[in-house]
Protein backbone atom coordinates (compact mmCIF):
# COMPACT_ATOMS: atom_id res chain seq x y z
CA UNK A 1 0.00 0.00 0.00
CA UNK A 2 2.75 2.38 1.07
CA UNK A 3 4.19 1.51 -2.67
CA UNK A 4 0.83 2.23 -4.45
CA UNK A 5 0.53 5.63 -2.66
CA UNK A 6 3.65 6.64 -3.04
CA UNK A 7 3.32 6.01 -6.94
CA UNK A 8 -0.39 7.86 -6.63
CA UNK A 9 0.91 11.15 -5.06
CA UNK A 10 3.97 11.13 -7.81
CA UNK A 11 2.13 10.61 -10.97
CA UNK A 12 -1.05 12.82 -10.15
CA UNK A 13 1.54 15.67 -8.60
CA UNK A 14 3.35 15.54 -11.76
CA UNK A 15 0.84 15.53 -14.31
CA UNK A 16 -1.19 18.29 -12.29
CA UNK A 17 2.42 20.52 -12.07
CA UNK A 18 2.63 19.80 -15.67
CA UNK A 19 -0.05 22.26 -16.39
CA UNK A 20 1.47 25.16 -17.04
CA UNK A 21 -0.59 28.61 -15.91
CA UNK A 22 1.41 30.92 -17.73
CA UNK A 23 1.57 28.65 -21.27
CA UNK A 24 -2.06 28.10 -21.13
CA UNK A 25 -2.45 31.91 -20.27
CA UNK A 26 -0.69 32.92 -23.84
CA UNK A 27 -1.98 30.31 -25.91
CA UNK A 28 -5.92 30.61 -25.31
CA UNK A 29 -6.21 34.44 -24.05
CA UNK A 30 -2.82 35.75 -26.14
CA UNK A 31 -3.18 33.31 -28.94
CA UNK A 32 1.02 33.39 -28.54
CA UNK A 33 3.76 30.94 -26.84
CA UNK A 34 5.32 32.54 -23.76
CA UNK A 35 8.20 30.67 -24.57
CA UNK A 36 8.97 32.76 -27.35
CA UNK A 37 8.86 35.34 -26.20
CA UNK A 38 10.77 37.57 -23.09
CA UNK A 39 12.95 35.47 -21.19
CA UNK A 40 11.31 32.28 -22.67
CA UNK A 41 9.96 31.38 -19.59
CA UNK A 42 7.23 30.15 -19.21
CA UNK A 43 6.90 31.63 -15.36
CA UNK A 44 4.76 34.38 -14.00
CA UNK A 45 7.67 37.03 -14.01
CA UNK A 46 7.73 36.75 -17.90
CA UNK A 47 4.03 36.86 -17.89
CA UNK A 48 3.99 39.61 -16.02
CA UNK A 49 6.86 41.23 -18.50
CA UNK A 50 5.50 40.09 -21.75
CA UNK A 51 1.89 40.20 -21.41
CA UNK A 52 1.30 43.10 -18.16
CA UNK A 53 -0.81 42.90 -14.97
CA UNK A 54 -3.62 40.97 -16.95
CA UNK A 55 -1.64 38.26 -17.03
CA UNK A 56 -0.97 37.56 -13.45
CA UNK A 57 -4.02 36.54 -12.15
CA UNK A 58 -5.08 33.45 -14.20
CA UNK A 59 -1.65 32.23 -14.30
CA UNK A 60 -1.51 32.85 -9.72
CA UNK A 61 -4.98 31.08 -9.88
CA UNK A 62 -3.33 27.65 -12.01
CA UNK A 63 0.07 27.71 -10.45
CA UNK A 64 -0.97 28.08 -6.84
CA UNK A 65 -4.22 25.93 -6.78
CA UNK A 66 -2.20 22.81 -8.65
CA UNK A 67 0.76 23.13 -6.60
CA UNK A 68 -2.03 23.61 -3.19
CA UNK A 69 -3.79 19.82 -4.24
CA UNK A 70 -0.84 18.11 -4.88
CA UNK A 71 0.64 18.87 -1.64
CA UNK A 72 -2.43 17.97 -0.18
CA UNK A 73 -2.81 14.94 -2.08
CA UNK A 74 0.76 13.97 -0.79
CA UNK A 75 -0.21 15.36 3.28
CA UNK A 76 -3.43 12.87 2.73
CA UNK A 77 -2.12 9.19 1.31
CA UNK A 78 1.48 9.57 2.78
CA UNK A 79 -0.08 11.04 6.44
CA UNK A 80 -2.04 7.87 6.54
CA UNK A 81 1.39 5.57 6.60
CA UNK A 82 2.27 8.34 9.41
CA UNK A 83 4.54 10.45 7.14
CA UNK A 84 2.45 14.01 6.14
CA UNK A 85 5.34 16.19 6.06
CA UNK A 86 7.26 13.82 4.03
CA UNK A 87 4.48 13.78 2.16
CA UNK A 88 3.93 16.85 1.19
CA UNK A 89 7.47 17.44 0.04
CA UNK A 90 7.25 14.22 -1.75
CA UNK A 91 4.09 15.45 -4.12
CA UNK A 92 6.30 18.94 -3.92
CA UNK A 93 9.10 17.50 -5.57
CA UNK A 94 6.73 16.14 -8.44
CA UNK A 95 4.45 19.18 -9.10
CA UNK A 96 7.54 21.06 -9.32
CA UNK A 97 9.46 18.69 -11.57
CA UNK A 98 5.75 18.41 -13.93
CA UNK A 99 6.07 22.38 -13.88
CA UNK A 100 10.08 22.36 -15.13
CA UNK A 101 9.65 19.87 -17.50
CA UNK A 102 5.66 19.34 -18.36
CA UNK A 103 4.90 16.19 -20.93
CA UNK A 104 2.10 18.57 -22.20
CA UNK A 105 4.56 20.71 -23.61
CA UNK A 106 7.33 19.03 -24.58
CA UNK A 107 8.93 18.89 -21.71
CA UNK A 108 9.28 23.01 -21.77
CA UNK A 109 7.98 24.62 -18.90
CA UNK A 110 9.34 27.12 -15.89
CA UNK A 111 11.29 27.58 -12.97
CA UNK A 112 9.09 25.99 -10.11
CA UNK A 113 9.18 29.30 -7.67
CA UNK A 114 6.09 29.86 -7.31
CA UNK A 115 4.71 26.04 -6.47
CA UNK A 116 7.88 25.62 -4.53
CA UNK A 117 6.63 28.66 -2.34
CA UNK A 118 3.15 27.19 -2.29
CA UNK A 119 4.85 23.90 -0.67
CA UNK A 120 6.82 25.94 1.96
CA UNK A 121 3.72 27.39 3.49
CA UNK A 122 1.48 24.01 3.61
CA UNK A 123 4.32 22.40 4.94
CA UNK A 124 4.90 24.91 7.87
CA UNK A 125 3.77 28.38 8.16
CA UNK A 126 7.25 29.84 9.74
CA UNK A 127 9.08 28.25 7.05
CA UNK A 128 6.86 29.44 4.41
CA UNK A 129 6.81 33.00 5.52
CA UNK A 130 10.25 33.17 6.38
CA UNK A 131 11.23 32.02 2.80
CA UNK A 132 8.72 34.72 1.25
CA UNK A 133 9.84 37.49 3.45
CA UNK A 134 13.42 36.72 2.09
CA UNK A 135 12.36 36.74 -1.22
CA UNK A 136 10.31 39.36 -1.36
CA UNK A 137 12.94 41.66 0.83
CA UNK A 138 15.84 40.71 -1.37
CA UNK A 139 13.68 41.61 -5.08
CA UNK A 140 12.75 44.89 -3.25
CA UNK A 141 16.53 45.56 -2.18
CA UNK A 142 18.17 44.76 -5.47
CA UNK A 143 14.72 44.23 -7.89
CA UNK A 144 16.44 40.73 -9.37
CA UNK A 145 13.28 38.46 -8.71
CA UNK A 146 16.04 35.53 -9.73
CA UNK A 147 18.34 36.73 -6.95
CA UNK A 148 14.94 36.50 -4.25
CA UNK A 149 14.33 32.98 -5.76
CA UNK A 150 17.49 31.61 -5.40
CA UNK A 151 18.25 32.72 -1.99
CA UNK A 152 14.80 31.23 -1.11
CA UNK A 153 15.30 28.36 -2.62
CA UNK A 154 18.50 27.88 -0.85
CA UNK A 155 16.72 28.72 2.58
CA UNK A 156 14.39 26.13 1.70
CA UNK A 157 16.25 23.36 3.13
CA UNK A 158 18.00 24.65 5.63
CA UNK A 159 15.01 26.22 7.27
CA UNK A 160 13.64 22.73 7.66
CA UNK A 161 16.86 21.74 8.82
CA UNK A 162 16.65 24.40 11.87
CA UNK A 163 13.40 23.99 12.51
CA UNK A 164 14.00 20.21 13.46
CA UNK A 165 12.61 18.59 10.00
CA UNK A 166 13.64 14.77 9.36
CA UNK A 167 16.55 14.07 7.59
CA UNK A 168 14.33 12.70 4.56
CA UNK A 169 12.25 16.02 4.50
CA UNK A 170 15.64 17.94 4.55
CA UNK A 171 16.44 15.82 1.31
CA UNK A 172 13.03 16.42 -0.52
CA UNK A 173 13.16 20.08 0.22
CA UNK A 174 17.20 20.20 -1.13
CA UNK A 175 15.94 18.05 -4.30
CA UNK A 176 13.16 20.58 -4.69
CA UNK A 177 16.04 23.73 -4.37
CA UNK A 178 18.43 22.09 -6.88
CA UNK A 179 15.71 22.07 -9.67
CA UNK A 180 15.21 26.23 -9.06
CA UNK A 181 18.63 26.69 -8.92
CA UNK A 182 19.80 24.41 -12.18
CA UNK A 183 16.52 26.27 -13.59
CA UNK A 184 17.93 29.00 -13.09
CA UNK A 185 21.85 28.92 -14.22
CA UNK A 186 21.21 31.26 -16.87
CA UNK A 187 20.41 33.65 -14.46
CA UNK A 188 23.55 32.69 -12.15
CA UNK A 189 25.96 34.35 -15.01
CA UNK A 190 23.36 36.84 -16.02
CA UNK A 191 23.81 38.31 -11.73
CA UNK A 192 27.53 37.35 -12.43
CA UNK A 193 27.66 39.54 -14.75
CA UNK A 194 25.31 42.14 -14.13
CA UNK A 195 23.43 42.07 -17.50
CA UNK A 196 20.36 40.66 -15.56
CA UNK A 197 16.99 41.96 -16.13
CA UNK A 198 15.50 43.72 -12.70
CA UNK A 199 11.76 43.89 -11.93
CA UNK A 200 9.63 46.35 -12.41
CA UNK A 201 5.94 47.55 -11.96
CA UNK A 202 5.64 49.91 -14.60
CA UNK A 203 4.27 47.36 -17.45
CA UNK A 204 0.76 47.94 -18.20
Amino acid sequence: MLVLSLAVTALISYFLGAINGAIIMSKYIFKKDIREYGSGNAGLTNAYRVFGKKSVALVLLIDIVKAAISVFIGWLLMGYFGFPMVGKLYAGFFVILGHVFPVYYRFKGGKGVLCCGILALMLDWKIGLLCWAVFILIVILTRYVSLGSLLAAILFPVSIGIFGGWYLEVLLALLSAMILIIKHSDNIIRLIKRTETKFSLKKE
